[in-house]
């Protein structure tokens, strides 16, 4: 099975928790035994599974990021400005696979899926979501 889903973004440089949606795509799907694949479409974005409970996690993973790859010195930025987004999905990933374990999604307690959005605000991030 698979379905696209469809996020908004509403900053540069955010995580979007996107863990309900998939685990409704999991419910209406039927697997029992199996396995999720989240896969981002787009090369400045990127999915990452993450701590769910203390969002200062979540902050400090954009900060990391913008640390280690900070804004406005990259040759792609005379294009359009965006070189480090580019830079920041690929170092993250596209995707994320997970396990589906008696029909449920196989996160611990605190994991979640992000979509990492690197170069916001975007009106519609595509992201695929294939169950086997």
């Amino acid at each position: 099975m698979q379905k696209l889903i469809y996020i908004k973004t509403s900053k540069r440089c955010e995580l979007v928790d996107i863990t309900e949606y998939v685990k409704s795509v999991v419910k209406i799907s039927g697997v029992a035994e199996g396995i999720v694949n989240v896969y981002v479409q787009g090369a400045t974005a990127g999915i990452m599974i993450q701590e769910n409970r203390d969002y200062s996690v979540q902050e400090d993973v954009l900060e990391l990021l913008k640390r280690l790859i900070p804004e406005g010195i990259w040759k792609h930025d005379r294009q359009d400005g965006n070189g480090d987004s580019h830079l920041k999905a690929g170092l993250i990933g596209p995707s994320e696979n997970i396990p589906v374990i008696n029909g449920k999604l196989g996160l611990s307690t605190w994991q979640n899926i992000f979509l990492c959005e690197f170069d916001g605000p975007r009106n519609k991030r595509q992201v695929v979501i294939t169950i086997r």
